[in-house]
């Protein structure tokens, strides 16, 4: 397993528990708020105790930040999510794409992990960026399948037209040869998923599945202990 956490964490802070605090204050302009702010118009289409944003939304900052993050706490995605730890998601994602050394530390923690015995490559939510990036940095990798969780690799203007390597007209790279079978699995409540179907920015290769989470809609235990996820991983196996 490659680990990149601790990228996200302020030097020096060994003795802190959780996430660090942050509040609606922290989430700054640009990436971060439009992240938040799609993040909160996906979980009102698919979930009913979700009151959508509207068109005074954009508006009001912070108001409108701290309303999003409110309207999200009530939510089965984020149920029993702490907003610090929304906060915290929300500026992980902005930071891997927006901050040149902390994503070449991480892409390169990623790829020390994959030789040619690495058969499955198996990433989650943001990990499934870190992934694509890293299988499209290594032209000879000998994986077989690439199986994403919860991926945000589909979300256009925020993540996908901001990948490494760029997209060529329109289409993503693909991040292996021929012969690589990718499965993406999302839940619909998934809102980080906010796009399920991947073939449109990736191409027809691309396996999109669709699964329940339940209540969980985003965690990676119920992606990873799925049926489905299980048939892709073994397909490779064998």
């Amino acid at each position: 397993m490659a680990f990149y956490g601790d990228l996200f964490r302020p030097a020096g802070s060994l003795l802190a528990v959780g996430d660090p605090v942050l509040g609606p204050g922290d989430v700054l302009p640009g990436l971060e708020q439009e992240l938040l702010a799609a993040w909160w118009a996906a979980a009102a289409e698919v979930d009913e105790r979700v009151a959508p944003p509207d068109g005074d939304t954009l508006v009001s900052v912070p108001t409108w930040v701290h309303r999003a993050l409110v309207q999200l706490s009530n939510s089965r995605f984020f149920a029993g999510v702490a907003l610090r730890s929304m906060v915290f998601d929300l500026k992980q994602v902005a930071r891997y794409l927006t901050d040149p050394e902390l994503r070449a530390v991480a892409r390169t923690r990623v790829t020390q992990r994959i030789d040619r015995d690495t058969r499955v490559v198996i990433a989650h939510s943001l990990g499934s960026v870190v992934a694509y990036e890293a299988l499209c940095s290594l032209p000879d990798h000998g994986a077989r399948a690439l199986v994403t969780l919860g991926s945000p690799l589909g979300i256009a203007n925020l993540v996908f037209e901001r990948l490494e390597p760029a997209p060529v007209s329109g289409v993503g790279a693909w991040p292996g040869g021929d012969d690589l079978v990718w499965t993406n699995v999302a839940d619909a409540g998934d809102v980080v998923a906010l796009v399920k179907d991947l073939r449109p920015r990736y191409g027809q290769r691309v396996r999109n599945v669709l699964v329940h989470n339940g209540a969980q809609a985003h965690s990676v235990v119920p992606y990873l202990t799925d049926r489905l996820t299980g048939a892709a991983i073994a397909a490779a196996l064998a």
